[in-house]
């Protein structure tokens, strides 16, 4: 074997070996302290791109199950309003029930017609105040996609594109049927004036704005309080003559009544449970013939007729609660269910993303006790390698 002093080969080789030791035992130190397999993508590429993906699942899973509590307190919220509700019907139909008796004089019809009128406005009360986060559950107005100054969800466009100058219409503020889409036939009357008309019924609206800018946006007040509010958008103003000339003979379609809540119960867009929360006033209850149209004053029961009118309103009112509590059960039923199968995939998805992603504690302390011999054992040979040039040096010194 050569002698050589200025090139040292086996501390070289001794020094990488050890090297190679020390990072290795520097990776199992950081892996035991941290508790993860995979700290950075070096460590497992794969495994990380895999890891996060199965994070993400279970995060939004989880996030899903929380919104679901959500949607039953709001259920909860909803249905127990409507339990005062038809507490209130029951009362009503006793006192309808009372009122019809002949022995009645007209005072006791009238005390029974203020009681009646009490529990009526009462209904109407709890309608108004039954809300969860601000949002009204009970006045057919909740929607998830509301707009800002509407407190109808209405999803109106003109029914034709062929009005290229004409490009939205917000009909948010129109008196639409209570049963649910409502479509709105316009016709021109003159250089000013719109018709507007629906089940076979029409309001002439005038507009004396002369000409409306680009982007401008021109409004037919009518019945009041109601309105369309139709933007024109483009390079260029149009009268208002040209705008009625563009929306002779079309129509506008909304949709209005009970309005519904999409619950996100899952960790895609898809997983939702749709609820809807319809309009529980006295105005929406008892069929063709309303209570909130029966019960206008303390006359509601001054004759026999009358209460027995209000009666079968009353019996179709209570039917139609029920109906709608009905539906609030079942909703929670189906949330329930989800939150428990969201919890058995959450615990599923994270048992595969520890596989990936945790330590094995055991392993690695195996590991790094192995990497401690070795580097051990390396500083020793290294310290044999140091000194083995000292061999030279006798032969010199002989």
């Amino acid at each position: 074997m050569a002698l050589i002093v200025n090139t040292n080969i086996q501390a070289l080789n001794a020094q990488r070996n050890l090297d190679v030791t020390g990072g290795k035992m520097s990776k199992a130190l950081e892996k035991l302290s941290s508790g993860l397999r995979v700290n950075r993508a070096a460590d497992d590429a794969a495994g990380l791109a895999i890891s996060e993906k199965l994070r993400a699942q279970v995060r939004g899973l989880n996030q899903g199950a929380r919104n679901a509590q959500d949607g039953i307190s709001m259920l909860q919220t909803a249905e127990g309003a409507l339990n005062e509700v038809h507490g209130i019907l029951q009362r009503t139909r006793e006192l309808a029930v009372q009122a019809g008796n002949s022995t009645l004089s007209a005072s006791d019809r009238t005390a029974i017609g203020e009681e009646v009128l009490t529990l009526k406005n009462e209904i109407n009360n709890i309608a108004s105040r039954t809300k969860f986060n601000g949002l009204s559950l009970l006045t057919g107005s909740l929607s998830t996609t509301q707009d800002a100054t509407s407190t109808v969800k209405t999803g109106v466009q003109l029914t034709t594109t062929a009005v290229v100058d004409v490009a939205a219409v917000d009909v948010s503020k129109l008196k639409a049927d209570p049963a649910g889409v409502t479509t709105y036939t316009l016709s021109k009357v003159n250089a000013t004036t719109l018709r507007i008309t629906q089940g076979g019924q029409s309001t002439d609206v005038v507009n004396t704005d002369g000409t409306i800018g680009a982007d401008g946006t021109i409004t037919f007040a009518f019945n009041g309080v109601h309105s369309a509010s139709i933007t024109v958008v483009g390079v260029t103003a149009k009268t208002v003559d040209d705008i009625l000339t563009d929306l002779n003979t079309k129509t506008i379609v909304t949709a209005i009544g009970a309005g519904s809540a999409a619950y996100q119960v899952g960790s895609e867009s898809s997983d939702t449970i749709s609820v809807s929360y319809a309009d529980m006033q006295a105005s929406a209850l008892g069929g063709a013939s309303k209570i909130g149209t029966l019960i206008v004053d303390n006359t509601n029961v001054s004759t026999v007729g009358k209460a027995n009118t209000l009666l079968a309103s009353v019996d179709t009112a209570i039917q139609e609660v029920s109906t709608q509590r009905a539906k609030f059960g079942a909703a929670q039923n189906q949330i329930e269910t989800a939150i428990t199968s969201l919890g058995v995939a959450a615990e599923n998805l994270s048992a595969s993303e520890s596989r990936i992603r945790d330590a094995d504690i055991a392993k690695l302390s195996s590991e790094l006790v192995t990497r401690q011999i070795m580097q051990q054992a390396g500083v020793s040979v290294l310290s044999q390698a140091n000194s083995s040039a000292q061999i030279a040096l006798s032969l010199l010194q002989g």
